[in-house]
């Protein structure tokens, strides 16, 4: 680093840290630069700062000193109203805020100790003083049912509220479709399309429907399948600048929690007007497919339609369906098994393509919660892809597929939807990993996605696959809506954008609106309302992000736009998260104390993360419950490995741990290590096997019982210094000691010998402790 670097004057965001101190993250992209506890005092969590260099600390990190505060955060602050020594403040739920907020007596509102509040600062922070503020809404009990969502959306700023004006638009809108609505309208309410979703689905912006389709003779002759997929037409009635537009802009993306929904669209038209219920009439945009037999598709064509759902299926109903044609759920939809079946073979060729691609496919075990009327959990039970699920979801890659193909060949902007490879220093680290683990399977300098899934076919059996298949999509990078396409590097794509979704995805809106403009030989234009944004942050790997503000090309406005809907996508998935990790604290901490088995699913230089079998639900065991010994962790390998007794602790081990703390605020549950490695009966695969110092293979079981015996020596050493009483222990014979056993060897008859002897395995002993030293 340059002495100019050094001094230098860097603009951003702070970001705290539960522990005190905080982090720069600079508008330019640049390293983030630490705040130490004192330079925080005056400042909070999503302050915008400007900092000054002033030393790099030894790995070259730098360090800040605040010398401007440029904006305070204006956002309500949530957390719990307390009363200590006769003084009112609020505790922040969100930790990173680093400091309580003083209430003055007559800023309580009616809000009283213990409950959830909403505070508005009326003085920010300073060197010597708190922040105070004023309550300026009650939430409620912390204990109340769906209070773990009310401050998430808070906590998070996920707007859940519509605006006057976007309820007294929606409020204006038909019940049901009138005459003008079906002009210039496909009408297939004939077609026996259906919708196939999930038991708990309200929503349904996606239908299907296939049949075989030949046509052609000779060379030209075709022989395929003709899949049609209808989607919601939402941009008919959510028009560019209206309130319902500005307010689906502002939150880009539905939000999912256990029991509810924040929508992106009005009730009104997420679950009534826009959704393909059954046996109503819908308008919808369809993507109208010619498959052939390998997969390919040959032809394809957009156009506006008005639908009629024959029937709402769910997942389950049809992969029971196509596993049994002839039993009791095909009976019931007796008139629609065909066309399942069609579905079926077209998806089967589909899926050959796939693999052809080389599109990377891991096989992951997703969970769902299940919560009781109160919005506890009542169990957490694992969600299993079948049949249906992966029929639904190639179709939607087919025509997602064709979208993006469609406005490429029309040279207009849109947002792709981009998930690019890995990075240079991504694709080293991940090729360390693999020889290490000497798979004998590598990455080549510019890894193709084929690649990818042929490591994760070769290795989906082994105990560590968790681990491998997490590596593998770690080193890739994050998707993201871009105007700029670059394919998809997972699915293997040369192009690809989200069509099939615009109920819940502003960005499959804007798809739709290009689409029918292009259809209709116009082009669509991003209005100005879209740039009223904040700015966006800058990305690992990637260019400054362009200023809303000075947004001034097409071009710019569509990546601003991208930017936009890809922040609140990450922000939506934190803000499930930290429900969902909530609700598990929760339930957790109804097991404090009992026993579980489980696998270790991560493992990191402060311990090993585990996942209950029966639970689903992942915890920390603390390197400092390891016990006595000192780990060293691989970085390389991914494994923690204890420098005495070799003991090595790697992703997919399995163990018994005994719940010992859970942590409601920090959303944190530790384990207790009771002993790692489980009975046959108990274990699930193959044990990964360890090796000790020596080069020797021990199993997890047989590490324990070593790591015993050495405890019980070291215990015995002791009590052999000193006994508990304070007396002297008995003297030890000379057969016990092997020094004194070779001089009284020495002094028996022939004992020149035998004192050689000895003292030569007194020797080898002492050399064998010296090589392990070393």
């Amino acid at each position: 680093m340059t002495q100019g670097a050094l001094l230098s004057e860097v603009e951003g965001q702070v970001q705290g840290h539960r522990d005190g101190h905080g982090f720069l993250v600079p508008d330019d992209g640049q390293s983030d630069i630490y705040l130490a506890s004192q330079e925080m005092h005056p400042v909070m969590h999503g302050d915008r700062l400007r900092v000054r260099i002033v030393r790099y600390d030894k790995r070259g990190r730098p360090e800040g000193r605040v010398l401007e505060i440029l904006d305070r955060k204006k956002r309500p602050i949530i957390g719990r109203l307390l009363l200590e020594s006769g003084i009112w403040l609020v505790a922040p739920e969100d930790k990173r805020m680093g400091q309580d907020i003083l209430i003055p007596k007559n800023g309580i509102a009616n809000a009283t100790a213990g409950q959830v509040v909403a505070v508005e600062l009326t003085e920010p922070p300073s060197l010597y003083s708190q922040p105070v503020g004023r309550v300026v809404e009650v939430l409620g009990e912390i204990d109340d049912p769906g209070m773990e969502i009310e401050i998430a959306v808070r906590k998070y700023d996920v707007p859940h509220r519509f605006s006057a004006e976007t309820q007294a638009q929606a409020a204006k809108l038909p019940e049901r479709l009138r005459a003008v609505d079906l002009k210039q309208r496909i009408d297939l309410r004939d077609v026996p399309l259906v919708t196939i979703d999930g038991e708990d689905a309200r929503d349904f912006d996606d239908a299907v429907y296939c049949e075989p389709h030949k046509q052609g003779r000779g060379k030209s002759a075709f022989s395929g399948w003709r899949l049609l997929v209808a989607i919601a037409d939402v941009s008919h009635y959510v028009k560019p600048g209206e309130p319902l537009d500005l307010d689906a802009y502002e939150r880009a993306t539905s939000v999912y929690f256990p029991r509810r929904v924040i929508p992106m669209l009005p009730e009104k038209l997420s679950n009534g007007l826009c959704s393909l219920n059954p046996n109503e009439d819908r308008l919808s945009m369809v993507c109208d497919m010619l498959i052939d037999a390998d997969g390919e598709t040959r032809a394809y064509q957009f156009y506006p339609a008005v639908i009629c759902s024959h029937a709402r299926l769910t997942y389950n109903e049809v992969a029971a369906v196509l596993a049994n044609t002839h039993g009791p759920e095909a009976s019931k939809r007796r008139d629609l098994v065909p066309h399942l079946l069609h579905l079926h073979e077209v998806y089967r060729v589909l899926l050959d393509h796939r693999k052809k691609r080389g599109a990377v496919d891991f096989e992951t075990t997703e969970t769902q919660i299940v919560c009781d009327d109160n919005g506890r959990i009542e169990k957490i039970v694992p969600r299993t892809r079948n049949e249906a699920h992966r029929l639904i979801e190639e179709a939607m890659l087919a025509a997602n597929v064709c979208a993006a193909d469609f406005i490429e060949g029309g040279k207009h902007h849109a947002l792709f939807r981009v998930h690019e490879g890995p990075t240079p220093e991504k694709r080293t680290a991940l090729q360390a990993y693999l020889r290490a683990l000497g798979l004998g399977l590598g990455l080549s300098d510019d890894p193709k996605p084929g690649e990818y899934q042929a490591i994760a076919a070769a290795t989906k059996e082994r105990p560590d696959a968790t681990q491998i298949h997490s590596m593998l999509l770690r080193s890739m990078q994050q998707a993201i809506y871009t105007s700029a396409n670059a394919g998809h590097f997972g699915l293997a794509y040369p192009a690809y954008t989200h069509f099939t979704s615009p109920i819940r995805r502003y960005p499959d809106l804007l798809v739709h609106r290009v689409i029918k403009a292009m259809l209709g030989g116009k082009r669509y234009h991003l209005d100005a309302t879209k740039m009223q944004v904040p700015m966006p942050a800058k990305r690992p790997g990637r260019s400054k992000p362009i200023n809303p503000a000075e947004a001034s090309t097409e071009l710019e406005r569509w990546e601003v736009a991208g930017a936009h809907c890809s922040a609140n996508e990450r922000r939506a998935d934190e803000a499930s998260r930290d429900v969902e990790a909530w609700l598990k604290c929760r339930y957790m901490r109804e097991h404090l104390g009992e026993e579980f088995s489980g696998t270790v699913s991560a493992v990191t230089s402060f311990g090993l993360f585990v996942q209950l079998d029966a639970l689903y639900v992942e915890g920390l065991i603390h390197i400092t419950e390891l016990g006595g010994e000192y780990y060293r962790f691989d970085e390389v390998r991914q494994e923690l490995r204890g420098e005495r007794t070799g003991i090595r602790y790697a992703t997919g081990a399995r163990v018994r741990v005994q719940v010992s703390r859970v942590d409601l605020d920090g959303r944190k549950i530790d384990f207790r290590l009771i002993r790692d490695g489980l009975d046959a009966s108990e274990a699930r695969g193959t044990p990964r096997v360890h090796r000790d110092k020596t080069g020797q293979a021990v199993d997890s079981d047989s590490a324990v019982a070593a790591l015993d015996r050495v405890r019980r020596q070291d215990r015995e050493a002791k009590a052999g210094r000193k006994r508990a009483d304070g007396s002297k222990p008995a003297a030890a014979s000379a057969a016990d000691h092997p020094i004194k056993a070779a001089r009284t060897a020495a002094r028996k008859p022939g004992g020149k010998a035998a004192s050689k002897s000895a003292v030569q395995t007194v020797a080898k002993a002492a050399e064998s402790r010296s090589r392990k030293r070393r």
